[in-house]
């Protein structure tokens, strides 16, 4: 996993230079569709990462009634609330040329 705390992701929306973007394919829906595919990556990643810490904060109760609020679950949960979306983090990943990839098409 990627260190979140140090990304360049940006955490809103930023405007790209398209030919920037696709300069590494020449084909813009390409790069989009690999960028795609690398952010549902991530995203799968950080949920994974996420459950695994909260599990830790698990309390079971056969009481419905009882609400825990622990302030180490908070911390955790919000941390990964102010993260950048994985899409932002795929671009940034794209753009910095860290994303591997193969045409298959081409390869054949």
């Amino acid at each position: 996993m990627q260190d979140l705390k140090n990304t360049k992701a940006p955490v809103s929306t930023k405007t790209l230079n398209r030919n920037e973007f696709d300069a590494s394919t020449g084909n813009i829906y390409e790069a989009i569709s690999i960028a795609s595919k690398r952010a549902i990556q991530i995203n799968s990643e950080i949920k994974k990462e996420l459950l695994e810490k909260l599990e830790e904060f698990a309390t079971y109760s056969d009481s419905l009634e009882e609400v825990f609020e622990n302030k180490e679950q908070i911390e955790v949960s919000k941390f990964y609330e102010k993260l950048p979306k994985p899409h932002a983090l795929a671009v940034q990943e794209w753009l910095e040329d860290k994303i591997y990839y193969r045409n298959t098409e081409k390869d054949a």
